[in-house]
């Protein structure tokens, strides 16, 4: 036993059996033809850990044949709770990558699933990652860091009917959607059709706020009928109140249940298959005797900072949400695997102590009857990094199986809507970079120079009179000379613009500064408007989200995510647009274009719009006025 302020407990290690319809791999092939003699559907889920995601997968109709994580820990929850084969790999490591393909090839698979870790890349990042692939002292592809191309290899590579993505939204953004929408563009060019959200999972029934992203993407249709979103919230109460007292103790292992008269709906679901009158698992971490005072002085909108100050153990400008009561009436805060470290996060609404395994698994909607292998630690980590399996029901009930009827009544295209779009859109942009508009357009005339000074004269929304003039007269000019600079000055016609040309000044004499786009952006002390604009000009992957991008994005999707979620539903809508790859940034050019001329608020001028036959908002009777 050690000591901090109360005794540090450790739990059990709790061993569980493998299910006794597992498999191995020398009876996989047996296993998985008996199963798809029974028309069940085959899915795998790589980078399972204790199999949130996968009994999502089960409740939506598939059976899990293989699973895969490096977690021991995680396995063995996963080969209790399923059946199927679960396998220790790294997913990173190329040979077992190959191992994996070949032994999935041996069946036939209709769903690769998973949540792979990813590291968002900023564009800082990127830049570092280039210069260092060009300097040779990193692989182009490093999948020991890289797993989402680990876990988009494998898909590709075993060719399902579909594929289910799941991760933290900073996967995506964090680095301009660059990951995913790689990721999109690669399962489009292998003939998919892809569907990507943003969720928070309350809206599917689980009782906590935890946004996440998805992709989907599917072979046999372009639908992707998701379940309803639910407008009420599964409170705290209704996900644990009917769970025991613990009447300050730790709890335990096994402790007595008792049902009360009237459960509601999600503790039915909870305690469907779980023995009668137990309850497992229900035991949580000791608490300090000054702890259990603030947590009395606590409801749940109270902040460290509002604690009496000879409580406090932490700086409060450092952890200023340090402790979280919960509320019985609202959803929890989301359980991550931090809770393995500490439970001050989730203080119970009532008892002065934190959340139990047992509450913890509930809040991510895990079943009575799962059981974790391990610790309470153990337990408390996989169930952190899991997916809430009602999340993951939900999201693959949008990739089930159709029938033949029913796909013969849904005839699609050969490609996706959204492929068309960015066809459209890319023909468009380079006619406009051959004509008048061309320095709005990343290309051979635009060079760092040229994109600085449009991103200075042009990120305002309004352009000083004389800056086309001023951009002809530099286009394809690598710097920028003093005479140069004073006839440019000249050809503006009010005293602001001129000035911000003067910033261009101290750089005359400095001759590697033009060919640095991140030196250009430092010495010129760009605004975060005119470093996004730059970035875009000089042909840069960057995913400019205005006012008037988001409005474009809108309406061609036919939603209101410029108006509502613009930061995160208005991206989703523009990184479909956008695509990846070396024409990315034209087309983000070419949104910032449209956006200034040809959909405007409020009119707009669709006949004259490259993407009109894919826009839902587009209007039918417009003028047939054209711009160019």
């Amino acid at each position: 036993m050690s000591y901090y302020g109360v005794k540090l407990q450790r739990s059990d290690d709790l061993q569980l059996a493998s299910h006794p319809d597992g498999c191995t791999e020398d009876t996989f092939d047996e296993w998985c033809s008996q199963r798809l003699a029974n028309n069940q559907k085959l899915a795998v889920d790589l980078f399972s850990g204790a199999g949130g995601l996968s009994l999502g997968l089960e409740e939506a109709g598939w059976t899990v044949a293989v699973s895969v994580d490096n977690d021991n820990k995680a396995l063995q929850t996963h080969r209790h709770n399923f059946p199927g084969l679960a396998l220790a790999r790294d997913l990173g490591d190329e040979t077992q990558r190959q191992e994996l393909v070949s032994l999935l090839r041996r069946t036939t698979v209709d769903l690769i699933a998973g949540g792979p870790p990813c590291q968002p890349f900023s564009r800082a990042g990127r830049s570092k990652i280039r210069s260092l692939v060009v300097a040779g002292h990193r692989d182009e592809h490093d999948h020991r860091r890289e797993l989402w191309q680990a876990f988009l290899d494998i898909a590709l590579a075993v060719r399902p009917r579909a594929v289910l993505m799941e991760n933290v939204p900073d996967m995506a953004l964090g680095d301009d959607f660059a990951v995913v929408r790689t990721m999109a563009d690669e399962l489009e060019r292998a003939g998919y059709y892809t569907d990507l959200r943003l969720v928070d999972a309350w809206r599917y029934r689980v009782p906590q706020h935890r946004k996440r992203l998805i992709l989907l993407a599917r072979r046999d249709i372009e639908d992707f009928p998701w379940p309803e979103e639910q407008e009420v919230q599964t409170t705290l109460w209704d996900a644990i109140g009917d769970l025991p007292d613990l009447n300050d103790t730790t709890g335990a292992r096994v402790l007595t249940y008792r049902r009360p008269r009237k459960l509601p709906w999600f503790g039915d679901a909870m305690r469907a298959g779980a023995p009668g009158g137990v309850i497992w698992d229900h035991m949580t971490r000791p608490v300090r005797d000054d702890d259990r005072e603030i947590f009395d002085l606590m409801d749940s909108t109270t902040l460290y900072a509002n604690i009496p100050e000879k409580y406090r153990r932490y700086k409060v400008e450092t952890f200023d949400d340090k402790y979280k009561k919960l509320d019985w009436k609202s959803v929890s805060r989301s359980i991550t695997a931090h809770i393995a470290k500490d439970g001050y996060w989730y203080i119970h609404p009532k008892q002065l102590r934190t959340l139990t395994v047992r509450e913890a698994a509930r809040v991510q909607t895990f079943p009575d009857r799962f059981r974790f292998a391990g610790t309470r630690s153990d337990a408390f980590r996989q169930i952190g990094n899991a997916v809430p399996p009602m999340l993951g029901q939900a999201v693959a009930t949008a990739l089930r199986p159709v029938s033949q009827e029913e796909h013969e009544k849904n005839p699609h295209d050969a490609s996706s809507r959204w492929v068309a779009a960015r066809s459209a859109l890319t023909t468009w942009a380079r006619q406009q970079r051959r004509g008048k508009q061309w320095h709005t357009m990343p290309g051979p005339a635009v060079t760092p120079a040229v994109a600085a000074v449009a991103a200075v004269l042009t990120s305002r929304g309004t352009m000083p009179k004389g800056t086309e003039q001023v951009l002809e007269s530099i286009r394809g000019r690598t710097r920028l000379t003093k005479a140069e600079l004073e006839a440019l000055q000249q050809h503006l016609a009010t005293p602001p613009g001129r000035r911000q040309l003067e910033r261009f000044r101290p750089l005359l004499t400095k001759r590697k500064v033009w060919t640095d786009p991140d030196l250009l952006v430092e010495q010129l002390d760009m605004k975060p408007a005119e470093e996004q604009t730059f970035r875009l000009l000089a042909g840069q992957d960057v995913l400019l989200a205005t006012q008037t991008t988001l409005r474009v994005a809108a309406r061609v999707v036919g939603s209101d995510s410029d108006r509502t979620n613009r930061l995160s539903d208005g991206r989703v809508d523009l990184a479909r647009l956008i695509g990846a790859g070396e024409d990315a940034p034209l087309r983000a050019a070419a949104l910032r274009l449209l956006g200034s001329t040809v959909c405007r608020a409020p009119s707009t001028l669709c006949a004259a719009c490259p993407l009109s036959q894919q826009c839902i908002g587009a209007t039918a009777d417009q003028a047939t006025e054209t711009l160019f």
